[in-house]
């Protein structure tokens, strides 16, 4: 909860904050030493009597008495303010709160409009006016089209059936409801009700809520405890007129947060100030724990009216508040909202009257029945009274048909004690808008707050002096806090409808994502059939037939056992930075020294004899600066380009990739270049062992810290595996007994078709676009390369479909490789919040709502979920060939892994693990991530093979 001062007013300060209406100070600021001013002269009015009147200087000691019972220094609203921001926390964290505090209730409104929702919507509202009922027809036609006028008819509900069973409410509803639907000359099939219930209730969904209380004077009975949707579903029906589906139940003050222009920017805030008074405001939903959602924004209903922490309260409670409580129908209960609700305000201006009437300070001492009858003055009369122009004349008109002879200085009073009873009443609404509006920025972690605020109800309508109050002091409660304060269209009925149109939208749209990413949500049978179609194809390759997998021998024929040791040395070059690594394995463990070297640009092209004898000019160095000069250790190259291995330490180069072009090289076995390169130099000695493939390094580096590492995995910018095969199975190989490990060069599993049925248009898109189409089908389905691609694609079909963005294009999204793999992994982060999702979509320059964000969220985790299923499938087919080679009712194996997506992804790993044990219930397989397979990975393949020829010699 964020600190709020609690300095105390200066009285310079203190005079400033409590002008009233129409920029009058109070009427404590107009007293001089013998009263208010304009009371000391008062004469007796005919017929009643002057006895036992107060003198002058009484009166306004009376006066003084009276109203300043009202006043609220900025102290005291700050009390209040951090009282129901406390409150509001405990609720929205579940904590056990007296009856006392805020609801802070769900209304699973989980969007605001965005301009587009279009179509016709019929509104049923009960409550937002007192003793009416309202039915509305609301044509939305989106921003482009001209905003029509919502059809509507107020209709009177009977005092007895606001009291009367609920049944009874209920059906006097459906039947307003079809007499206004008589009337309306439009297609009436399939209707869409947004049912505006604006009493305290308990929401479980959009469309079922339960009702806390009765307030505002209704008090049906069975209604309580029960779901309004269905009774006024049930009452529909009993009805029978028409057919209509009850979309969403709204409160006023949501129906008046949606009901804001959208063109205001994000109106995230509601507040009514009618009959009762409300907020409801977007709260994060993993903030609120009844919902148990970590994603996305919710509307909550905070309920305000029920706070009455008696130790901030209670100061500013009057004598008056107290008497109105006790002759209201809920005594105790809603005590804030009895000090701000329109259905009360009234009524304290009325006690007033009569205390100062009863004291001989008005009506020179006279009161009337009328007077002194609950109820005789309304919101309206005091909105007209306190009019600072006409007031005057309409405070003698009110008055006089309350019985009561005003005489000139009555009216002046009268006014005042209007004023005064709006001025508390705004200025206590601004402490509890401001607990609010510091909530929001807090739970955003915003240094400024810039937030729309739409306002509705009758004392906003009738009372222009209560926004004017209502701002200043929210201005100076909440001053990081940058406000607009727009008023409701239509009373909320527009609103509601709104959220039913919202509704209606999101569905849809819901609809077409599902649609869309169907294809991506693998099912059992599916990643099965994967797992027996890469079986197939691994042993086809194995035996040297047609397969998309090429099933490659390594000539590496051991993993570590643990008795590796000595100094070995290791080149990894796969870029534009080569590195040299001495690699001490020894009893205690391996310890590794390295050094980047860069290779320039016009070394990579240039000949190949430029390049290898670059590549040993930087051996010689480093071994110079480790003192090895002179001697020959044991190499291992990881040489990180398509290779045609045809022995531990023959590889021929296939072709360059990655910038390389240097001449003479390609068709050549890249150790015999390095060899001849060190016969050049003279000066050195190296004995190069084995060329290594990254994958075997990866599963050769976790195999010295785990004896049961035999598969080896690489899920980064591309992806591959190698495993150990029994040798007898390698038809490339002679000899029947032993073991080697096999480069599967899986990406470009499904070349031959086989993954067909589970790529989808977004795949061809991608592959249409890539350097290589129709080739590494496994891998544009999985690795770091391609999956930034694929999301990117998705996005701008679901854009194309009004489903994201408002269905904009934006030139960003069309460019290619915009949308990167680690977004993915950035936006799937469990720690970040919807609202840095939103910062990290908004630096690709897609302005995009929270519904964008989870959309786009979603999408991720669709093709992300796949990648390491599919992933997953595979690693499985490899463990049980394993298994089955090895006749085992189980293996217990090891898999080393490496690669960017893997390590960083914040899921990735955990999916491919979870659907390897469904797919091979009977391996148990340990996933382990690598350190340095390139070049630890390389020493090691070269410790290995140094070991088994030190044991064929012995």
């Amino acid at each position: 909860m964020p600190n709020i001062a609690r300095e105390e007013l200066k009285p310079e300060e203190s005079e400033q904050l409590l002008l009233l209406p129409g920029g009058h100070p109070p009427l404590w600021n107009h007293m001089d030493s013998t009263g208010p001013v304009g009371l000391q002269q008062r004469e007796g009015a005919p017929g009643c009597s002057q006895e036992g009147l107060p003198c002058p200087s009484d009166s306004s000691e009376l006066v003084l008495a009276c109203l300043q019972q009202f006043k609220v220094t900025e102290t005291q609203l700050r009390q209040i303010q951090a009282s129901l921001l406390c409150s509001m926390e405990h609720a929205l964290g579940g904590q056990a709160s007296p009856a006392s505090s805020v609801r802070m209730l769900p209304t699973y409104v989980g969007s605001t409009p965005h301009g587009t929702e279009q179509g016709d919507f019929v509104v049923l509202e009960l409550g937002a006016t007192g003793a009416s009922l309202r039915v509305l027809w609301v044509t939305l036609v989106g921003n482009e089209g001209h905003r029509m006028e919502p059809r509507s008819q107020e209709f009177v509900i009977p005092p007895e059936v606001m009291l009367g069973p609920g049944q009874q409410l209920f059906d006097f509803a459906a039947r307003c409801l079809s007499e206004f639907l008589d009337a309306i000359p439009m297609d009436k099939k399939g209707l869409q009700l947004g049912f505006s219930f604006s009493f305290p209730c308990h929401q479980t969904g959009l469309d079922r809520s339960t009702l806390i209380s009765w307030t505002k004077g209704f008090r049906c009975s069975g209604v309580e405890g029960h779901d309004v949707v269905q009774l006024l579903r049930d009452a529909i029906k009993r009805q029978g007129a028409y057919s209509i589906d009850v979309v969403a139940v709204v409160n006023d003050t949501v129906g008046t947060m949606m009901g804001c222009e959208p063109g205001f920017g994000p109106c995230e805030v509601g507040l009514v100030v009618d009959t009762g008074t409300n907020a409801c405001y977007m709260e994060e939903a993993r903030h609120v724990a009844v919902l148990d959602e970590d994603r996305g924004r919710v509307c909550v209903s905070v309920e305000w009216g029920s706070f009455s922490d008696d130790g901030v309260l209670g100061p500013v409670l009057t004598t008056f508040d107290h008497a109105l409580d006790q002759e209201s129908l809920n005594p105790g209960a809603q005590r804030f909202e009895k000090m701000i609700g329109g259905l009360y305000l009234g009524e304290l201006v009325r006690l007033v009257l009569a205390h100062l009437a009863q004291q001989g300070v008005l009506f020179d001492g006279c009161t009337s029945s009328a007077l002194l009858t609950h109820g005789s003055i309304l919101l309206e009369h005091v909105a007209e009274m306190e009019d600072p122009l006409a007031g005057a004349a309409r405070v003698h008109a009110i008055l006089q048909d309350l019985g009561l002879s005003v005489g000139a200085s009555d009216a002046e009073l009268v006014q005042y004690v209007c004023a005064t009873v709006l001025t508390r009443a705004a200025r206590l609404c601004a402490a509890a808008l401001a607990a609010v509006l510091s909530r929001l920025r807090h739970s955003r972690e915003l240094q400024m707050l810039q937030i729309a605020v739409a306002t509705g109800g009758r004392v906003f309508e009738r009372h222009p002096s209560f926004l004017s109050i209502l701002q200043e002091t929210v201005k100076l409660l909440a001053p990081e806090c940058d406000v607009s304060f727009i008023p409701s269209v239509d009373g909320g009925g527009r609103g509601v409808a709104m959220v039913t149109a919202v509704a209606a939208r999101l569905a849809a749209h819901r609809r077409l994502l599902e649609e869309t990413l169907a294809p991506f949500r693998l099912n059992h049978e599916q990643l099965a059939v994967v797992q027996a179609q890469m079986r197939e194809a691994m042993v086809k390759g194995l035996r040297g037939e047609a397969s998309s997998l090429r099933m490659l021998p390594t000539y590496v024929r051991a993993t570590p056992d643990g008795t590796e040791r000595g100094d070995f040395l290791a080149l990894d070059l796969g870029g534009t930075n080569f590195r040299v690594l001495l690699v001490c394995v020894t009893a205690g463990g391996v310890k590794i020294t390295s050094q980047v070297y860069s290779i320039p640009e016009y070394v990579a092209q240039g000949s190949g004899q430029q390049l290898f004898d670059h590549i040993v000019d930087c051996i010689v160095d480093f071994q110079q600066k480790q003192g090895l000069s002179g001697q020959s250790l044991p190499l291992g190259f990881t040489f990180s380009f398509p290779c045609r291995q045809l022995g531990l330490d023959q590889g021929i180069l296939l072709n360059w990739t990655k910038g390389f072009n240097a001449s003479d090289c390609e068709g050549q076995d890249v150790v015999c270049l390095l060899r001849e390169a060190i016969r050049r130099r003279q000066a050195v000695e190296l004995n190069v062992v084995a060329i290594v493939n990254d994958t075997v390094g990866t599963m050769m580096s976790c195999g010295y810290e785990d004896p049961r590492c035999e598969v080896g995995l690489i899920v980064g910018t591309g992806t591959n595996a190698c495993y150990m095969e029994e040798l007898r199975n390698v038809a490339a190989v002679a000899g029947d007994s032993g073991h080697m490990c096999i480069n599967m060069e899986w990406g470009a599993f499904g070349d031959d078709g086989s993954l067909d049925l589970l790529r989808t248009c977004f795949d061809a898109n991608v592959d249409q676009a890539s350097i290589n189409p129709g080739k590494q089908s496994f891998e544009k389905m999985i690795s770091g390369m391609y999956l930034g691609e694929i999301v990117r694609h998705i996005l701008l079909h679901l854009t194309s479909l009004g489903v994201l963005f408002r269905g904009q294009q934006t030139q960003r999204l069309q460019t290619r490789d915009i949308f990167k793999t680690k977004f993915l992994s950035e936006i799937e982060s469990d720690s970040l919040a919807l609202r840095q999702v939103r910062a990290i979509l908004e630096d690709l320059g897609l302005p995009l709502t929270s519904d964008d964000a989870l959309m786009v969220l979603e999408v991720c985790q669709a093709v992300s979920q796949r990648a390491a299923q599919l992933c997953g499938a595979g690693v499985a087919a490899v463990v049980e060939k394993i298994r089955e080679n090895r006749g085992l009712e189980e293996l217990t194996v090891s898999v080393g892994v490496d690669g960017t997506l893997y390590k960083l992804h914040p899921h990735f790993s955990s999916l491919v693990a979870a659907t390897v044990r469904k797919l091979a219930p009977r391996c148990v397989v340990t996933f382990l991530q690598s350190e340095d397979g390139s070049g630890k990975g390389a020493a090691l393949v070269t410790a290995v093979a140094c070991r088994l020829a030190q044991t064929a010699c012995v």
